[in-house]
Order: structure tokens, then sequence, then C-alpha cells
């Protein structure tokens, strides 16, 4: 599988320098930040906050796991797992690269009172934390905008305990022609709309938009993570394929 180039990766449809998309995803973030979940609910027709359920159903999360949520943008994922991790016995971490993003999903937390929740802003690709630290990394609507995407599974990999698990819930690949049609008259004609009229900023949803469609397909994000050291891979898409929630597990170390 042809991984990404090192000089150079893609920024919705367009190529450019591999040091360059950080900030300009940076600033697609800062200017969507404010109407972030509004907009995802007129995008998906709230369906975005089913998905969200049912990933946290299938990641296997115990009352005495340490989670780090990565891009978790408004903290909508570490929301649904709150009351499944004991504080006193686990770890919750709220985390996004940008920290507009961060500080939206803090307040959001804060006036919602929900509590026990550490957040830390840090780059998926380079996670700040020991080898064997977290008993389950999630990753929703995130790795799309990692500008390489192997270098931050490797990261995870290496911050999972052996038999932690990763989860990613990611836009992906329609499996049915006509509806991936419509899907992307939708996706290319609406959502940019919307989002100029929502959030007065067509151009950052029109490149969401296209990183959606440049995003690897099921089967080679599969394939990433195998390459990436994860075992038990698998994936399984939801309303016909619009998303799927991809899992893999860090080998057990051998006695």
């Amino acid at each position: 599988m042809k991984k990404d180039n090192k000089n150079k990766t893609s920024f919705g449809f367009k190529e450019v320098d591999s040091d360059e998309k950080a900030s300009l995803v940076g600033n697609v973030f800062d200017t969507v930040s404010e109407n972030y979940d509004l907009m995802n609910d007129l995008m998906s027709f709230g369906i975005h906050r089913l998905w969200k359920k049912v990933t946290i159903e299938t990641s296997g999360i115990k009352e005495n796991f340490k989670v780090l949520d990565l891009a978790g943008g408004t903290g909508d994922m570490v929301k649904l797992m709150r009351d499944k991790v004991c504080p006193e016995k686990g770890m919750l971490i709220l985390s996004d690269i940008n920290a507009s993003m961060l500080n939206e999903g803090r307040n959001r937390l804060i006036d919602e009172g929900i509590e026990n929740i550490q957040t830390a802003q840090i780059d998926a690709q380079f996670l700040p934390f020991r080898d064997n630290t977290f008993d389950l990394i999630t990753i929703a609507f995130g790795l799309r905008n990692v500008t390489h995407k192997e270098k931050a599974l490797e990261s995870i990999n290496k911050a999972l305990k052996p038999g932690g698990k990763l989860i990613i819930l990611e836009f992906s690949k329609p499996q049915n022609e006509v509806f991936r049609e419509i899907y992307d008259l939708f996706s290319f004609e609406v959502i940019p709309k919307i989002g100029e009229f929502i959030a007065q900023t067509e151009e950052s949803y029109r490149y969401l938009a296209e990183s959606i469609r440049m995003h690897p397909t099921q089967e080679e994000l599969k394939e990433m993570l195998e390459d990436s050291g994860f075992t038990k891979c698998k994936y399984e898409n939801l309303t016909n394929g619009v998303v799927a929630i991809h899992s893999g597990q860090k080998g057990m170390i051998d006695v």
C-alpha cells in the first residue's frame, strides 16, 4: 500500500508540504469550533451521536481502564465514556491538537457539570506518554486530518498496554454505488452551503468533504493498522459504509 510521502501530503484535494498541513487544518478548526456540534447535527441529521454511542458500546471499556480520546473536539466521546470509567480506578483524558477545539470541549464539560476528565493538547503523531500506558485509545472523525497517519498509528500502538485496544470511528466509503453518488452530491454541494450559512465558512466545510473523499477505504485502513503492528484488526460499516468503526489490538508480550 502507498504510504504518505514524507514531504507532501493531501489537504483535501490539494497537495501541500507535510509541515504545512497541521497549521492549515488548525485554521479550519479554529474557524468551525464554535459551530462544530451544530454542523455535525445538520450534516449527519443527528446520526453522528448514534455512531458514537455504538462505537463506545463495542469498545469493551471497563471501569478501571485508562482511556485516551484523541482529536476529542467538543467532548462527545468522553461524555459517553464518563459513566463507564471509575475516577478512583481508571482515567479518562480528552485531547485535541487544536487549542480552540479543546477549549470548546473543556468549557462544555464544565458547563454540563462533568468532572474527573483530564484534558491535554497533543498531536496524535507524537504522544507524550510512556509506553504501555493506556487500555483504550479512541479517535472519532480525526484520523483523516492527521498528516502522517502511519506515524500516529505507531505512536498509539506504543502508548497502549499489551492487549490494549484502538478504536477508530471515521467517515469511509459507502458500499452502494447509487447511495455513494447521492452522498457525494450532498457532501460537495449541500454541506459547504450549510457551512457558509451557519458558520460563515464555505471553504472550511469544502475541505472537510474533500478530506473524507481522500481518506483510506475500509480495507486500506485495516491494512494500515496491521502494518503498524496491530492484531485482530477488523471494521464494521455503519449506515451503508458512510462511516466505519475500525479496531485493532496491541499484541501481548511473550513470556
